[in-house]
C-alpha cells in the first residue's frame, strides 16, 4: 500500500515558483490562488529567503506546492491507499483527500499563518532540531526552561523544541552537550507551543463557517497518530496541533503497522524523504523521483 505524506514549513526555497510553474495545470492553480488571496504566489514564490520564511507567506507557497504536484500525480495515474502531512501539510493532505476544496484550504492556511505571526512576533520564537537523542531525554533536559516546549517527535531519535528565541537558544546550548546535532529551522515562529493559543482560537472561529467533509483516503492525524475520518473529528485536530506538538514518528510508525509499503513525499523538498528513509519503515520517495521514472518508462516504450 501507499501513502502520500506532505511537508510542513521549512521545506520552502527562493524559486518555487519558477520549478512549480512548469507543471501542465500550475498556471489553473496559481490564478486561483490570486483570486482567493489577492497575491501574486508566483511572484511571491519566487521572493528572498527572509520574505518566504515568514508564516504567512511559507504557509500557503508551500500549500500552493505541494496541491500542484499533488495534481501532477494523480493525473498521471498515482493514487495514495492513506495520507498523511507534516504540521501544515496536514492540511494539504485534507485538501488532496477532498475534506475541503483546495480554495477552501490556501484561504485557511494563509488566515493559519497570518495568526500566528499575530501571535508572538517574528522572530522573537524559534524552533531547533535536535538529533541523536530520544524524546524522552530531551524532554528531561529542558523541563527547566520556561518558554521551551517539544514540538516535534520526528523519529525515534529526532525531536524539535520551540519557544521564544532567547530561551530556545539557551537549552540548545545545554542540549548540545549530549546531542549529536542541534540545528536552529528557517521558521520565524514558536509552532506548536501554547504560545500559540490564541492563533488556534482565532482559526478556530474562521473554521466554524467552513463545512468539512469524510476523507476520500484515510487520514492519519499528527496530534494522535492514528486514523481520523469524522469531518467533526478532523476538524478538532487540526486546531489542536496549532498549540500542541506533531506526533511525526508515531503517525508514520502507525501508517507501517497499516500495511504501508511505500511513502510518497508531495511537495518542495525531500525533508520527509530523508527523515524517512532513516526510519526504515519502508520505500520513501520524493513526488519527482516517481514523475521522472513514468517519463523513462513513456520514452522507453515509444
Amino acid at each position: 500500500m501507499r501513502a502520500f505524506i506532505f511537508p510542513g514549513q521549512g521545506s520552502q526555497y527562493s524559486g518555487m515558483g519558477i520549478d512549480f510553474a512548469a507543471f501542465p495545470r500550475a498556471t489553473h492553480f496559481f490564478e486561483s490562488a490570486k483570486e482567493v488571496l489577492g497575491i501574486d504566489m508566483y511572484h511571491l514564490m519566487n521572493s528572498d529567503e527572509e520574505t518566504l520564511k515568514l508564516t504567512e507567506n511559507a504557509q500557503p507557497a508551500i500549500y500552493l506546492a505541494s496541491y500542484i504536484a499533488f495534481d501532477e500525480l494523480v493525473r498521471n495515474g498515482y493514487t495514495p491507499n492513506f495520507v498523511a502531512g507534516h504540521s501544515l501539510g496536514e492540511y494539504t493532505a485534507l485538501a488532496a483527500a477532498d475534506v475541503y476544496d483546495f480554495e477552501t484550504g490556501l484561504y485557511i492556511v494563509r488566515k493559519r499563518g497570518e495568526y500566528i505571526s499575530q501571535a508572538v512576533v517574528p522572530g522573537q520564537g524559534t524552533m531547533a532540531a535536535v538529533i541523536g537523542l530520544t524524546r524522552e531525554r530531551v524532554q528531561e533536559i529542558i523541563k527547566d526552561f520556561e518558554n521551551v516546549w517539544i514540538a516535534n517527535h520526528n523519529a525515534y531519535d529526532q525531536v524539535v523544541i520551540s519557544g521564544l528565541k532567547e530561551k530556545v537558544n539557551e537549552a540548545c546550548e545545554a542540549l548540545k552537550k549530549y546531542a549529536k546535532r542541534v540545528v536552529e529551522l528557517k521558521v520565524s515562529g514558536p509552532f506548536h507551543t501554547p504560545l500559540l493559543k490564541t492563533a488556534q482560537e482565532k482559526l478556530a472561529q474562521d473554521l466554524k463557517g467552513v463545512k468539512f467533509r469524510k476523507p476520500r483516503w484515510p487520514i492519519v492525524m499528527n496530534s494522535c497518530a492514528r486514523i481520523v475520518v469524522d469531518p467533526d473529528e478532523i476538524k478538532r485536530y487540526i486546531l489542536a496541533q496549532i498549540s500542541g506538538p506533531v506526533l511525526w514518528y508515531d503517525s508514520m510508525v502507525c501508517l507501517s503497522n497499516l500495511g504501508v509499503k511505500t511513502f510518497i513525499e508531495v511537495g518542495p523538498q525531500k525533508v520527509l524523504t530523508n527523515l524517512l528513509s532513516k526510519m526504515k519503515l519502508g520505500d520513501c520517495y520524493h513526488f519527482k523521483e516517481i514523475l521522472d521514472a513514468e517519463k523513462q518508462v513513456t520514452v522507453a516504450s515509444l
